[in-house]
Order: C-alpha cells, then sequence, then structure tokens
C-alpha cells in the first residue's frame, strides 16, 4: 500500500527514533508499505519518521540509479536497515546537491563524508556490519539522520536557508506539489 509521506513540518521528522524489535506490530507489511511508497515517489531511501513511524528503520535502494546510469563498476544497495548505529563515517568530505522527499522541490549542496561503517540488523533481525562509499555512504547518512530526527536542510549554509524559508514554510503549510501523496501540517 503507497503511504503518504510526512511533509517537513511534521513533528515526527524532528524527533529522535526509537529502536524496535523483532515483534513490532506488522513490521514486514511496514517495510513492505515502504518499499512500493518509496518507489511510487520515484525515491532512493525512506526513512520510517517519513511516514509518521518514530522508529529505527529506513530503506535505501540505489541500485536503480545504476541501472538508469548503466554504471557497471558499481552494483549499488537495496536494503533494510533496523535499529542502524553508525560506527565511523571517513574518507573525504564531498559535497553533493541532495533532496528529500519530505521537501519536495528543494534541493541543496551538503557536505558529507565519502565512507561509513554501519551496524544494522535486516529484515529478518540477522546482525550486519556493512561498509560503504560514494553514492551508497551519502545515501545512508542521509536516511540515518532522519531517524536521529534531522533533516538536510539544517546542514545549509546561513543564506541558503534564509533563501529557502518561503518555499519551507509553504511546504508545512501543504503549498506544494508533487507526484505522490504526502501528508501536510495545515492548521
Amino acid at each position: 500500500m503507497i503511504l503518504p509521506v510526512f511533509a517537513f513540518g511534521q513533528p515526527v521528522l524532528n524527533k529522535k527514533a526509537e529502536p524496535i524489535t523483532r515483534d513490532y506490530p506488522e513490521l514486514k507489511e511496514i517495510i513492505e508499505n515502504m518499499w512500493e511508497t518509496m518507489y511510487e515517489a520515484s525515491g532512493i531511501g525512506l526513512a520510517a519518521p517519513q511516514i509518521g513511524k518514530p522508529i529505527r528503520l529506513f530503506i535505501v535502494d540505489t541500485k536503480q540509479m545504476k541501472d538508469k546510469k548503466k554504471e557497471e563498476s558499481q552494483t549499488g544497495i537495496k536494503a533494510v536497515f533496523i535499529n542502524p548505529v553508525i560506527i565511523e563515517e571517513f574518507g573525504n568530505t564531498w559535497s553533493y546537491e541532495e533532496g528529500c522527499l519530505s521537501i519536495p522541490d528543494v534541493r541543496g549542496e551538503v557536505e558529507r563524508k565519502s565512507g561509513v561503517k554501519i551496524s544494522y540488523l535486516d529484515e529478518n533481525f540477522e546482525p550486519k556490519v556493512g561498509v560503504f562509499e560514494g553514492m551508497e555512504a551519502r545515501v545512508i547518512q542521509h536516511e540515518y539522520d532522519h531517524i536521529e530526527g534531522k533533516l538536510f536542510v539544517e546542514y545549509l549554509s546561513p543564506a541558503r536557508k534564509i533563501i529557502l524559508r518561503g518555499k519551507l514554510e509553504n511546504i508545512k503549510k501543504g503549498k506544494v506539489s508533487c507526484d505522490y501523496k504526502m501528508r501536510f501540517v495545515v492548521k
């Protein structure tokens, strides 16, 4: 089932998410719905807070990016991350223009480390430790920020934040159009 993506301004997006256990209600269905929602919105990552669930869960599929660009050298990743913990961020810092399904039509340059080592549980609650670099690391760091209650716009320069202030207020009020279902803070 395709779920609405919670828009900028929703309180759940600014709260640190809680760990979950194997018996979390309807977990398998939530994960399936997240995949369907993410693909419908043409995303490459989606965190549970973005569908209104304050839990430490996110999904990533960078394989579709590789498929579009026909990059043979990297395969990308498609994975579920439950209760992840970043062990280390490493490598050079690099800037890239990021966007977010919760903040439609807003993009900005964000600096992140080029690599990440992360421990997590997969969808079967099997423990994993992964080392990711490049775009995979960036997407994981972006989604990890969501479960920490942080949005990419917080990394933007003060000048860029001022420029975006009106646009962000409009998103809060639902004055934006996008090709997927969203839930806005409308007062």
